[in-house]
């Protein structure tokens, strides 16, 4: 099986000459699917977007959403609209609402939009100041402490649906692709060729996610994990186990691409 990987391709900035190119060019790649790692759009054009996705290729389409998804928007009406979505359409799969998805008999994908949970690095003592905290309802102008407790409880249902679903891909899969949006090891959070710092880490990784996939694959030696992300906008490759690798996937704001293609035994 041929899998087209993108990841944070924030479709809202190139120009209607672009779009129509970077949808031509996937077209001519011949995928068998296409793995949508978060960050398509904004709220206000995320289905849209997706249909498109729909229209212009004639295979599946399997999706996460990332955070760029619900600025000017709502997380809760968001996630509605896009469930909505999926459940009517043929090709369109959000897997925060699938189990596991068979890719090919050796191979099987889970996934889930996940979070950034604060954990690691100085949430306290950090600057930072995402426009998250301005263009999303549910994070709005909050206190910094309820905005830590929101942030980890919308990793925390990511990391409960790792813990279900993952377990079960591994009994009848001798490999498991992940894909999420937001790093899930400190390891994984390239940014201009580095990890990063204690004052975006808190922003840029799901530790609780992490330490869900690590216990998992350590009860599992004899089976192999790969976890697609992005977030950070850079590249990078780490290996948390023997049998766990992390792929973090680059961007650049108007320039959208296939990251990788994946020839799935």
């Amino acid at each position: 099986m041929r899998a087209l990987w993108l990841t944070d391709v924030h479709l809202n900035f190139p120009g209607r000459r672009a779009l129509d190119g970077f949808f031509a060019s996937l077209a001519g790649q011949e995928a068998d699917c296409v793995l949508l790692g978060g960050d398509v759009g904004e709220a206000p054009d995320v289905v849209p977007f997706l249909r498109r996705f729909e229209a212009e290729l004639d295979v599946p389409v399997y999706f996460v959403l990332g955070n760029h998804y619900f600025y000017r928007g709502s997380i809760r009406e968001v996630r509605e609209r896009v469930r909505r979505l999926a459940r009517g359409s043929p090709r369109l799969f959000w897997l925060n609402a699938e189990e596991v998805v068979p890719l090919t008999p050796t191979t099987a994908l889970v996934g889930h939009d996940s979070w950034a949970d604060g954990r690691l690095g100085d949430f306290e003592g950090s600057p930072v100041e995402l426009n998250d905290f301005f263009l999303i309802d549910e994070l709005y102008l909050i206190p910094k402490a309820d905005r830590l407790a929101k942030m980890q409880q919308l990793a925390e249902e990511a990391a409960e649906h790792f813990r279900r679903v993952l377990p079960r891909a591994l009994q009848d899969h001798r490999e498991v692709l992940v894909l999420t949006h937001v790093p899930p090891f400190r390891e994984a959070t390239w940014h201009r060729g580095k990890v990063s710092d204690p004052d975006w880490l808190p922003f840029f990784s799901s530790k609780v996610v992490g330490d869900v996939l690590r216990s998992v694959m350590e009860r599992h030696p004899d089976r192999s994990l790969t976890v697609l992300c992005g977030h950070t906008h850079s590249a990078g490759e780490c290996r948390i186990l023997p049998n766990l690798r992390v792929l973090t996937g680059r961007a650049e704001y108007g320039s959208p691409r296939v990251e990788r293609v994946l020839e799935l035994p």
